[in-house]
């Protein structure tokens, strides 16, 4: 197996070479894509968005990433938005990463009335803070998936920091990470053919209680649901839904999403999906 490094914390392990030439259009994709979606960026488009208002045009790609946000946050009763960056940021998650709550936020606007969506363009009455980061990390696994499966390859594995999607014949078994104690495990999830995502309150966590994964009618850090991982045949679904995990009952989400689900709860009880494909230890 070839392994290949493609940014922070992000790999590609294939079973035949890569090549410069797709090694070269896989950092593009991703400067493109981080260039359009990252708030962390001050030349990105939706950092524009977030000083000004106006009418943006955004790339094709942009559909099915506002499309499932669009039906989470209505799965979620508005809890999971893409409007919670403005939130973050006055918590200390900032482009400067500097950790420390400027102010104590309210509920984010809510998705009506913050801007209006046509499939293409964005249009906003006042500068909106747009955060996908619950989504994205994973829609871009999937991005790089597609230009790897047009290359010719069908053996691989993408790890975008913890977003994982598999392609092959042999199924892969990966470990779900304690939320509270990182060198332990809760139990282990086999993937074949699908991608599964994690999220937990103990990473990117900072202060007197903060962590990234906030509730959008409140402005603050969710208490219930300490982790969640979900796996599903997109990467772009398994993200989302991992995060909308916190904020709903599951069964919301799979009358409608094709995935399998684990839990843990503040209390230390584990949930997880009648169909899931692994172990649990708890």
């Amino acid at each position: 197996m070839l392994f290949e490094a493609i940014g922070t914390g992000w790999q590609i392990d294939t079973a035949q070479p890569i090549g410069p030439e797709l090694e070269s259009a896989i950092h593009g994709r991703i400067e493109v894509f981080d260039r359009t979606y990252s708030r962390f960026r001050t030349d990105s488009l939706v950092t524009r968005i977030s000083r000004t208002s106006g009418t943006f045009e955004f790339p094709d790609d942009a559909v099915p990433l506002f499309d499932l946000y669009r039906r989470l946050y209505a799965a979620t009763d508005g809890r999971m938005s893409p409007l919670v960056g403005e939130a973050m940021e006055r918590l200390g998650y900032d482009r400067a990463y500097t950790l420390r709550p400027t102010g104590r936020p309210g509920p984010t606007p809510s998705w009506d009335d913050a801007f209006a969506w046509d499939g293409h363009t964005l249009t906003t009455a006042r500068p909106a803070f747009i955060d996908v980061g619950a989504a994205g990390k994973g829609y871009l696994v999937d991005i790089i998936s597609e230009l790897l499966a047009d290359a010719g390859h069908t053996e691989f594995i993408i790890d975008g920091s913890g977003d994982i999607r598999h392609s092959g014949a042999l199924p892969i078994r990966v470990a779900l990470e304690h939320p509270k104690d990182p060198t332990k495990a809760i139990g282990v999830a086999n993937i074949r053919g699908s991608s599964i995502c994690a999220s937990a309150t103990n990473r990117r966590a900072w202060g007197d209680d903060m962590h990234h994964v906030i509730d959008a009618t409140t402005g603050l850090p969710t208490r219930k649901v300490i982790a969640t991982w979900a796996i599903s045949p997109l990467a772009l679904h398994a993200d989302g839904i991992a995060t909308a995990l916190f904020f709903t009952e599951p069964d919301r989400i799979t009358r409608e999403f094709d995935v399998t689900w684990v839990r843990m709860l503040s209390d230390g009880r584990v949930e997880c999906s009648p169909e899931w494909d692994g172990e649990l230890f708890v």
